[in-house]
């Protein structure tokens, strides 16, 4: 599918870069997509199979970003790179929705956003808010940052990151770096911010401050969604982002809304054997609503 390089401003002046994908023929402006990965990830780390398998089947633009401050994308000034705020990525979404709207290609009355782990709780709240969202696809979501932290945290490990939490705070007044905690680690009974063997496989040897996990809860919107469509795909046997937590959320939501459980753990929509079950399911979700009235691509099956 053609994809060009993108690249945009948000609202605090960050530029953001990624990709625009489109199908190979298309007549009328299209509805759009806005996707971006999940904690650390890169659009490169499964994405763009993503946004080609949609552009494939559906007459529908994708908009890929990089998160601020990590791949393609540049950092706030005096920022460090690789620091995830939630309420900024928030922001961000709404800066991409508007960006989406003011290409050509576009119908901007049709944007949907997609999100997958920590951006799979991003897109409840932002679906939420910005009525401009009229499809929000939410993949092996966080839904709450409080529950998910004391999930994965070990109990004796907790009091230990209360205080280099503290130490990091009193450390950045000073004008000191940021604190740093492995992404993952090959042991999962040392410190990292994701300590679970299947996330070990599939980062890197990356790192991050994770305080701010901890505090994000975005299912307390995600009633407001409604009377957006929401899928929400969950993993059967998701210990990262916890299956029950996430099906909590789901009871919360209003109609319409639409729950997909793939079976496996919670990297395993991304590719592999689930891939065609997982994104077919979203395609007929797109299919159903953002597209709704367009012609497909090509038949789904």
């Amino acid at each position: 599918m053609p994809r060009r390089d993108i690249e945009f401003k948000t609202s605090d002046h960050v530029t953001l870069r990624g990709w625009l994908f489109t199908p190979e023929k298309s007549s009328s402006k299209l509805p759009c997509l806005i996707m971006s990965h999940g904690w650390t990830a890169l659009k490169e780390m499964d994405l763009d199979t993503f946004a080609e398998y949609f552009t494939s089947k559906l007459s529908i633009a994708c908009v890929v970003y990089d998160n601020r401050g990590f791949g393609a994308s540049d950092a706030a000034p005096n920022a460090p790179r690789c620091e995830i705020l939630p309420e900024l990525q928030r922001s961000d979404y709404s800066d991409a929705i508007t960006y989406a709207q003011s290409l050509e290609e576009v119908d901007g009355d049709k944007i949907g956003i997609w999100g997958s782990s920590y951006s799979g709780g991003h897109v409840l709240f932002v679906g939420a808010v910005d009525r401009r969202v009229k499809a929000v696809l939410s993949q092996v979501p966080l839904t709450d940052g409080w529950s998910n932290f004391h999930r994965l945290i070990r109990p004796d490990f907790v009091a230990g990151m209360e205080s280099a939490f503290l130490a990091d705070r009193a450390a950045r007044a000073q004008g000191k770096d940021a604190a740093m905690i492995p992404v993952v680690d090959a042991d999962p009974t040392k410190p990292s911010s994701l300590p679970t063997p299947d996330s070990y496989v599939f980062f890197a040897a990356w790192e991050k401050n994770v305080e701010l996990l901890r505090a994000n809860d975005p299912s307390h919107m995600i009633h407001r969604i409604s009377p957006t469509p929401l899928l929400m795909t969950v993993a059967q046997n998701d210990v990262l982002t916890p299956t029950d937590i996430a099906l909590d959320a789901y009871t919360r939501a209003r109609e319409p809304k639409q729950l997909h459980i793939i079976p496996g753990g919670h990297f395993d929509g991304y590719s592999g054997p689930n891939f065609e079950k997982n994104a077919g399911r979203q395609a007929q979700f797109l299919k159903e609503t953002l597209c709704a009235g367009e012609e497909a691509a090509l038949p789904l099956r």
